[in-house]
């Protein structure tokens, strides 16, 4: 009998025996890489919906406008806002798709005219890698007859199926997290008497959501929420004190 430690790695993966290992090891494992399509349109669409419409009814608030304008503009900014941010959205990432499309193209023309040579491609990817050459041989040969398209996507190109582009996907999150991050220091602005301080009260709302935004997606991407909370509660902060000051200058210049 052969001693398994003479054996070269694909003949010893060939002679594995599964049952002697763990059930978990081949179960589809979940990885936060899948969820970076969507997770990324919808905090950017919540952060600009939030600090945005914030900034914007802080800086109207800080001119004297009244409530109607205040309102107006709000609603004004968050309709504008969600439209832009779901249309810029969709012709960005289309973009991409676009240049991903012609990449995956490109690359099923070389494999049908020039297998020989993609496969020394493959093979150079895993030598630099760290496999020596003659698994890294066979590997490439391996990946040629099994997926040759998607082992170029995935090794040449970094090309993979969660990184891969979604437009209508990406922009409906921007359109919906858009509207929805808006809404926070709308209503604030709604909620707030005639007579109160309507830019105090929108500022520390939006705030919150700033803070509370970063805190759930860095749960939800598995980053250290605090972390989060600093991003987007200093970006906040400072948008708003700046369009608070430009709108007092400018309320006092005209008035």
């Amino acid at each position: 009998m052969s001693d398994a430690g003479s054996l070269r790695p694909l003949e010893r993966m060939a002679r594995f025996d599964p049952v002697t290992v763990p059930r978990r090891h081949f179960m589809a494992e979940a990885h936060r890489t899948e969820r970076l399509g969507w997770l990324r349109a919808a905090v950017l669409g919540a952060n600009d919906g939030i600090v945005s419409t914030g900034a914007l009814l802080v800086g109207i608030a800080g001119s004297g406008a009244d409530r109607t304008a205040l309102l107006t503009a709000g609603i004004a900014g968050l309709v504008a806002g969600a439209a832009s941010m779901g249309i810029g959205e969709f012709v960005s990432v289309s973009s991409q798709a676009d240049v991903e499309h012609a990449e995956r193209a490109k690359e099923q023309r070389e494999i049908e005219t020039d297998p020989g040579a993609e496969t020394t491609e493959l093979r150079l990817i895993y030598e630099r890698r760290g496999l020596d050459r003659n698994l890294a041989q066979q590997v490439a040969e391996s990946l040629m007859a099994h997926d040759p398209l998607g082992a170029h996507l995935r090794d040449e190109l970094g090309l993979t199926r969660e990184m891969r582009a979604r437009p209508v996907s990406a922009a409906w999150w921007s359109f919906a997290s858009f509207a929805a991050g808006a809404l926070i220091p709308l209503l604030a602005a709604v909620a707030t008497p005639d007579d109160g301080p309507r830019a105090v009260i929108i500022a520390v709302a939006t705030l919150v959501a700033c803070v509370s935004l970063g805190v759930i997606a860095a749960r939800i991407g598995g980053s250290n929420p605090w972390r989060g909370a600093l991003r987007t509660g200093i970006g906040g902060g400072i948008a708003l004190a700046i369009t608070y000051l430009v709108g007092a200058l400018v309320g006092t210049a005209i008035g």
